[in-house]
């Protein structure tokens, strides 16, 4: 699984507008957007923009479609 990456964002005042890939993934305001705007500067840019997004891979989703409950239907 690779790192997020095509991420970008923008502050107007009190608004953080962030982008993937140049489309509009969300647009953050008032407090969540002054907490993503201190978290931004301590923490990897592009896994914060993937995990507010949730444009992001949790890495078992390969697994969960193998399980049998994920299955389907059975035929008989």
């Amino acid at each position: 699984m690779g790192a997020p990456e095509g991420f970008a964002f923008t502050a107007h005042g009190d608004e953080v507008r962030i982008t993937h890939r140049g489309r509009p993934a969300t647009t953050l305001r008032g407090r969540a957007a002054a907490d993503f705007l201190d978290d931004v500067t301590r923490v990897d840019a592009q896994r914060l923009m993937a995990r507010v997004t949730g444009n992001y891979r949790r890495g078992n989703e390969r697994t969960a479609r193998a399980h049998p409950r994920n299955a389907g239907p059975t035929r008989g």
